[in-house]
């Protein structure tokens, strides 16, 4: 379920904990990076960047594996990773 009070400060701060989480594993990092296009230079330089952080987002909500294991890691439901995608302006994915 998407919850539809999270706001952009909690989304934006969900998405850099993701991404801080899919980097702590290298090959985990290696597929983003294959996946989304981003480059390491570009990734560190737009980490406040709505783009890079929907890219984090909607990486790990296209791979349920890491999704779920994303939000047992940062201690949160995996809707809030959803619904955090869906708060800085990205699909729903209900």
């Amino acid at each position: 379920m998407i919850d539809p009070t999270l706001d952009r400060e909690d989304a934006e701060t969900t998405a850099l904990l993701a991404l801080s989480w899919v980097l702590g594993d290298d090959a985990r990092a290696d597929r983003l990076l294959s996946l989304t296009g981003l480059t390491p230079d570009f990734l560190r330089e737009g980490l406040r960047e709505r783009g890079v952080q929907l890219a984090v987002l909607d990486f790990l909500a296209n791979h349920e594996s890491d999704l779920l294991a994303a939000a047992d890691a940062l201690q949160c439901e995996p809707g809030r990773i959803i619904a955090a995608r869906h708060a800085l302006g990205g699909r729903n994915y209900e």
